[in-house]
């Protein structure tokens, strides 16, 4: 009877085959070859995934290299026309005008345990390997891990959520249309809070909000650099840039203005507008931005606060094609220029993009 399933496959008559192939299943359901021919038989129903599986059972118990040749092909033609639906899918995502701009793929953090349920499924979307896989899922805080067309973003993202891998898309233009204003002091106000700040355009002006506009408070260290002489391992000197110090820093988030007040620590003027710290003059700036921060904090104990920009940063700093995109909107003097500054702009963009995504 298998000769018979084999010329109804030849006249391609799956229909016949398919009659032909159900009492063998039931006669011989171990035979390599009744198992084979099922997997064809899936495979021109359109029912890939069961045919995969049998073709890859075959490819551990079968020694018939007649029939590990025609398993191969098999799964060689299931990959082949995956992709073509992948690429048809991406062509229509992206054909929208609304789709073509640059957008990006972020990863969100799993436990180990999800990452060994989830990293096989990740695997096969992305179309790499299962350890690569599971050293891309983020463990501590979001990860970038594609750039691209937002519509290809989208189609990416929506297979990983189905999939029970967390992700979200956006677009770069978001980040780059929130306006920021670095806060040089507090000023005093009899009803609203008011800061004097400067423009991205470095114009000095002043600015006035409620505290119950600000959605999220993002924190975050950005090291500094200096040029250090040292020693090498043949005795000689060379000049090495090293990180000395660390500037403090804080965003304020109001999205119904499209807004981020930034805060950091050399850039406050302690001795100007509202007596926050006493005695602001003597003190560090150490203890002055404590009680800066202290003070914020009890003005919005409501409002969470981000600050896993360091394993976030870390991840990013050589994806320069996203961070030559973003402005960084910080002013530390820098000898050499750094993408750590872009990092931080870019972390707190996608905090305000996310939240503002979420609520509307």
């Amino acid at each position: 009877m298998l000769e018979e399933v084999i010329a109804a496959f030849e006249r391609k008559d799956y229909q016949t085959a398919a009659k032909l192939i159900k009492p063998l299943l039931k006669e011989s359901p171990e035979n390599p070859w009744v198992q084979f021919y099922l997997a064809r038989l899936q495979e021109v129903s359109g029912k890939r995934q069961e045919s995969e599986k049998i073709y890859r059972q075959l490819l551990k118990v079968t020694v018939n290299n007649k029939i590990l040749s025609q398993a191969r092909q098999g799964l060689q033609r299931i990959k082949e026309i995956q992709q073509e639906e992948r690429q048809r899918a991406i062509v229509q995502a992206t054909s929208e005008p609304s789709n073509i701009e640059q957008g990006i793929l972020v990863l969100e953090p799993i436990n180990s345990e999800q990452k060994t349920i989830v990293a096989p499924k990740f695997a096969e979307i992305m179309q790499i390997d299962t350890y690569s896989a599971r050293l891309m899922l983020p463990s501590r805080s979001w990860r970038i891990y594609r750039t691209g067309k937002i519509g290809e973003m989208q189609f990416y993202g929506t297979q990983l959520q189905q999939a029970g891998i967390p992700c979200f898309c956006l677009k770069i233009s978001q980040i780059q249309a929130i306006q920021v204003y670095q806060v040089k002091y507090f000023s005093a106000s009899p009803q609203n809070p008011n800061v004097v700040c400067l423009s991205s355009e470095n114009q000095l002006g002043s600015f006035s909000f409620e505290w119950s506009e600000v959605t999220a408070r993002v924190v975050g260290l950005l090291p500094i650099f200096e040029q250090v002489v040292d020693i090498n391992v043949r005795g000689k000197l060379e000049r090495k840039t090293q990180t000395q110090d660390y500037a403090q820093f804080c965003d304020l988030h109001l999205p119904g203005r499209r807004t981020i007040l930034r805060i950091y620590d050399n850039g406050y003027e302690f001795q100007q507008g509202l007596e926050i710290t006493p005695q602001a003059t003597q003190n560090t700036i150490r203890i002055n931005w404590n009680g800066l921060m202290n003070w914020v904090e009890k003005k919005l104990p409501l409002v969470k606060v981000w600050s896993e920009f360091q394993p976030f940063g870390e991840k990013v700093l050589d994806q320069t094609e996203v961070l030559n995109q973003i402005p960084p909107h910080i002013q530390l003097f820098r000898r050499e220029q750094t993408n750590w500054d872009s990092a931080f702009q870019l972390y707190s963009g996608i905090v305000f993009v996310k939240n503002a995504s979420t609520k509307s």
